[in-house]
């Protein structure tokens, strides 16, 4: 499938299975859909025959609250069976709210503690790296998430061990749980930080696919790891939701629901 296909029908996933389960996070969801669809669509190494094929690449989401958008892409690509994210978020799925890794092909890591995932993906990529492996790393955060002391710790960690094969990809949408990030805490010039932490850093439209490869196909040859800000918007697709905070928690039903599937079925890819 397309990457921009795939970003269509990932979006109307996620509005159906948070209408579904009253669950919260899409706006978080929607605003990283076009990130993964690249990923899986053009970037990442996989097999969704053999989930754990040595070979592959490693992605961890790390705002694991936007797990619908992931459990949604790898239904569409075929890791597991589509009818899966009918029961999203309810009682007795696998497919929990904040993404898990139990009993889920594809997912690598369990993840929800906002800091936590990328920390175990440098990790992942260290380990690929003392084995003499070349395959990728990538972490995706959010801009509210890199407000984690434990977000600075791996960047120290992953420039000092020079994880080349390490992408992290921050989600900068500008919004958090209450707010805008700069109300909360200031991130002020985000590529400016890792540069001074020694990453190659991009910083690409978030939802321009053409970009989005481009910065995630770059393999900078000074052996550092890589940092891809993608500018974003939260709730991209629906109008009503774009960079409103209120889509943090809302789910969207009755007429918001109708109108929400209206404006994704009928957008162009």
């Amino acid at each position: 499938m397309e990457s921009k296909a795939l970003a269509k029908a990932v979006r109307i996933d996620v509005v159906e299975m948070i209408h579904r389960s009253h669950a919260s996070h899409i706006g978080s969801a929607l605003s990283i859909v076009d990130i993964l669809s690249v990923l899986y669509t053009d970037i990442m190494k996989y097999d969704t025959a053999d989930p754990a094929w040595e070979g592959r690449d490693r992605l961890v989401l790390s705002k694991g609250h936007a797990g619908s958008a992931l459990y949604a892409v790898l239904a569409e690509v075929g890791f597991f069976p589509k009818s899966w994210l009918e029961n999203y978020d309810l009682n007795g799925s696998p497919l929990s709210g904040h993404v898990s890794h139990k009993g889920v092909p594809g997912v690598e890591f369990s993840t929800g503690s906002l800091g936590h995932g990328a920390c175990v993906a440098c990790g992942m990529a260290l380990a690929s790296k003392l084995n003499g492996k070349t395959n990728r790393t990538f972490a995706i955060v959010g801009d509210g998430e890199c407000d984690e002391g434990s977000i600075w710790e791996m960047a120290m960690f992953a420039n000092h061990f020079r994880l080349s094969d390490f992408t992290l990809i921050v989600d900068c949408n500008g919004l958090q749980s209450f707010g805008p990030c700069e109300e909360t805490i200031e991130l002020l010039d985000l590529g400016r930080k890792f540069r001074d932490f020694g990453w190659n850093v991009m910083e690409v439209e978030g939802h321009d696919h053409d970009a989005l490869r481009k910065a995630f196909s770059a393999r900078p040859s000074n052996g550092r790891p890589t940092c891809v800000i993608a500018k974003t918007v939260k709730g991209k697709g629906v109008s009503f939701m774009e960079n409103n905070v209120l889509w943090h928690y809302r789910d969207p039903q009755g007429e918001e629901y109708e109108r929400a599937l209206s404006e994704l079925q009928g957008a162009e890819q």
